[in-house]
């Protein structure tokens, strides 16, 4: 699969948060989200297991009991079924794979 640069099919994940699923095979989803100064990703947990990279932003990562200062470079990976949020200190976008697949992410 491939996937052209573009600004089409952002979608809301949350208040404040834009979503887009990049690409996905059978065992991976990678999406990018445009997370707005002040929004709140509430806490949650889901089975897949998630990894992370902030392309630009700055934001405080919750991950279990753990907080996280994280910038432009910071990467991290959360476990299937730990309970993560964020708070956005300023714009940010991250881009995350997801495994298993999150069908609910897959474009419509």
């Amino acid at each position: 699969m491939f996937t052209a640069h573009g600004d089409d099919q952002y979608r809301p994940a949350a208040p404040g948060i834009m979503m887009k699923t990049l690409c996905f095979g059978r065992r991976t989803l990678m999406t990018e989200f445009r997370l707005a100064a002040g929004a709140d990703l509430p806490s949650h947990s889901h089975p897949h297991e998630q990894t992370g990279y902030l392309v630009d932003g700055h934001l405080i990562l919750s991950i279990g009991d753990e907080r996280h200062d994280v910038g432009p470079g910071d990467a991290w990976c959360i476990p299937g079924d730990v309970t993560h949020g964020a708070r956005i200190i300023v714009d940010s976008v991250a881009v995350e794979v997801f495994a298993p697949v999150r069908r609910d992410y897959l474009p419509t």
